[in-house]
């Protein structure tokens, strides 16, 4: 299976969805003026990864913002990881949230109650970010 890699737009989050890894990460804004169109192809090729996923998977969430229709398509890809969990695979969500940004942090937690997979909160300044870069 090959990996899923999309660039980041002003409007779109960077994809990078490794099946040899198990290493999923979303990072970027998340406000696609047609949703279906750029979530789909994201949604299928982990639904084909479920097909044969490694031991341990985790997904690395890192998003500045995202609107609602974007938030059910999250929801569901967390939804998929409780299957993983029933299926006795290893699974994680690492959720990335600016310091101070209480709201994507209440996000995180909502979809971490949502969800029965673990969660990990990983606090950033931007700073840190731009010297990353």
């Amino acid at each position: 299976m090959e990996i899923l890699y999309r660039d980041a737009t002003p409007k779109t989050p960077e994809i990078n969805f490794d099946s040899e890894s198990g290493v999923m990460q979303i990072k970027g804004r998340c406000i696609p003026d047609d949703p279906d169109k750029f979530w789909l192809p994201v949604l299928n090729w982990f639904e084909s990864y479920m097909m044969k996923p490694v031991e341990i998977t985790t997904f690395s969430i890192n998003l500045e913002y995202f609107n609602i229709a974007s938030s059910k398509r999250i929801l569901f890809l967390l939804y998929k990881l409780n299957e993983l969990a029933e299926a006795k695979k290893r699974v994680s969500v690492e959720w990335h949230h600016r310091e101070n940004d209480e709201d994507m942090f209440e996000v995180g937690q909502d979809y971490a109650y949502m969800v029965r997979v673990p969660f990990k909160f990983v606090e950033y300044v931007e700073a840190d970010l731009a010297m990353a870069m």
